[in-house]
């Protein structure tokens, strides 16, 4: 958690650079892919999160406004939360097969291809993905602002 947290103060500052030295809030291309490498760690650490419902550790990365997109519907915060801590959704594994980030100013959107094991009311599913994770800064620091599962034909 602590590196977590020491990784994005890391990411506020690399933004918190005047607008004159980044293009539209990017950094340079050297220290890009430092900061996009931090990002997919950053996804990663949720993932494992996720199959470990490490609920506190995912409440303080997800925005008070964050949307999270299932197959079924949407959920809030909250939503999201209780249902990792109930087990009613046990993300138990996500194999990720592709990973990129891109920037837009102040917003990093993550996107992975997946294949996502869980237990959904019972029933052990495994389901291929691409899932969009956007962030976003408040505060000068990194929150999830958004979650969206997108299912694959494959």
């Amino acid at each position: 958690m602590k590196r977590i947290i020491i990784t994005l103060v890391a990411l506020a500052l690399t933004y918190a650079a005047p607008a004159a030295a980044q293009d539209r809030g990017a950094p340079a291309t050297a220290e890009r892919t430092k900061v996009e490498q931090e990002f997919l760690d950053l996804s990663r650490t949720k993932w494992r999160w996720v199959s470990e419902q490490k609920v506190d550790s995912l409440a303080a990365l997800f925005h008070d406004e964050a949307v999270f997109v299932h197959m079924g519907g949407t959920m809030s915060r909250s939503q999201e939360l209780e249902v990792i801590r109930s087990g009613g959704i046990h993300y138990k594994h996500a194999e990720i097969h592709e990973a990129s980030v891109r920037f837009i100013d102040t917003t990093a959107i993550v996107l992975n291809r997946i294949r996502l094991g869980a237990v959904v009311g019972g029933n052990e599913v495994t389901n291929p993905f691409v899932v969009t994770e956007v962030y976003v800064q408040q505060n000068g620091t990194w929150k999830l602002g958004s979650l969206s599962f997108t299912r694959l034909l494959q």
